[in-house]
């Protein structure tokens, strides 16, 4: 008797989490079409989905929607989804609840490493509408310079760990080094370059959707969904973790395989982020906490409910940022670390100094 009642206790939980995710998404089209509405020029709904669905409509909101502000919303999906899972999976492999691309230094690593071709690699930039359209370097370029140097932090973070025996607090420590560290670089070339090439770094650095473009938003695709779909395919994997690498190997978990490939994973998917957008803090650290307040942490609902989560709350705090200076666009990446930081304090002291 006592058996079935935790069967059917069990089974009622993971309906309540499968609605819970149910509902993020359903909420999520109509949150995508309030973004796609709001800003300097106000289109109604009804105008959103006539432009959407190929419709007649004045022929300026279509180039409104079409070429700017969608976009920017599918952009910021991307990324808000891309960091979440980011953040969760780190968090499960190191089996520390701190960890994110933000507090690691791999996001200040990607855009040290974008900073740093700019600077020896980059050309002018010609400003245009609050957006950047001409950086006379291509973006893989960039891109490639952030991946090498988040690649070679990570592979270091974890050198670092393992020589001093992987004690949870050492990573972050190291995390916290090696974001001064490339803070400090980021600051001396911004120090020693010249007008365009400082506007360039300074551009890189700053983490805004707005600069998302047909174009952006295909790279991001590409990268954040196969790799999306491999986290979410590893979720027994990282649930196994949670109990110690010990248990894990004897339940046949190739531990060291599954750490690296993370890890690497994580590092590039960040890298390309951080290339395209810039640097948008807090995400990868505070929405893997709201989603186990909400959903457990169980990574089988955890990643695709933090995938989801995370994309639904970027989107809503970019269309905040949006409005919130109207005309003038405030960058996301503001936002989210004035929102983000006292969300993860209430965290910390909600579970009395206890994350997780």
């Amino acid at each position: 008797m006592y058996k079935k009642f935790l069967i059917t206790r069990y089974a009622r939980s993971n309906a309540y989490k499968i609605l819970l995710f149910l509902v993020v998404l359903l909420l999520l089209p109509i949150l995508f079409c309030v973004s796609l509405s709001i800003g300097s020029a106000v289109i109604s709904v009804s105008d959103v989905i006539l432009v959407l669905s190929g419709g007649e409509v004045d022929e300026r909101f279509v180039r409104i929607i079409l070429n700017i502000r969608l976009p920017q919303s599918i952009a910021a999906l991307l990324a808000g989804a891309g960091l979440s899972i980011s953040g969760a999976v780190m968090q499960g492999v190191l089996r520390n609840p701190l960890c994110s691309p933000f507090t690691l230094g791999i996001s200040n690593a990607a855009a040290f490493g974008a900073a740093l071709t700019l600077l020896i690699f980059g050309g002018k930039i010609i400003a245009q509408d609050n957006t950047m359209t001409n950086l006379g370097l291509s973006q893989s370029v960039v891109a490639g310079g952030a991946f090498l140097l988040s690649i070679f932090t990570c592979a270091i973070i974890l050198l670092l760990n393992r020589l001093s025996g992987s004690r949870a607090e050492t990573i972050i420590l190291l995390g916290v080094a090696f974001s001064s560290l490339f803070t400090a670089g980021l600051m001396f070339m911004q120090y020693v370059a010249d007008e365009s090439r400082l506007a360039a770094i300074v551009y890189w650095t700053f983490g805004d959707t707005a600069r998302g473009t047909w174009h952006t938003i295909t790279i991001l695709a590409i990268c954040t969904i196969p790799i999306s779909i491999y986290f979410v395919s590893q979720s027994w994997n990282y649930n196994s973790l949670s109990f110690g690498e010990e248990t894990a190997q004897s339940l046949g978990v190739p531990v060291r395989r599954v750490q690296l490939v993370t890890m690497i994973l994580s590092a590039f998917l960040t890298a390309v982020l951080v290339s395209l957008l810039g640097v948008i803090g807090f995400v990868g650290l505070v929405v893997p906490h709201l989603s186990r307040l909400i959903v457990g942490s169980d990574y089988r609902f955890l990643l695709p409910f933090s995938l989801v989560f995370g994309g639904f709350l970027l989107l809503f705090a970019d269309t905040a940022a949006r409005v919130m200076l109207a005309p003038r666009i405030l960058p996301v990446s503001i936002l989210t670390a004035f929102v983000g930081a006292p969300i993860f304090i209430s965290l910390l002291v909600g579970r009395r100094g206890r994350v997780l």
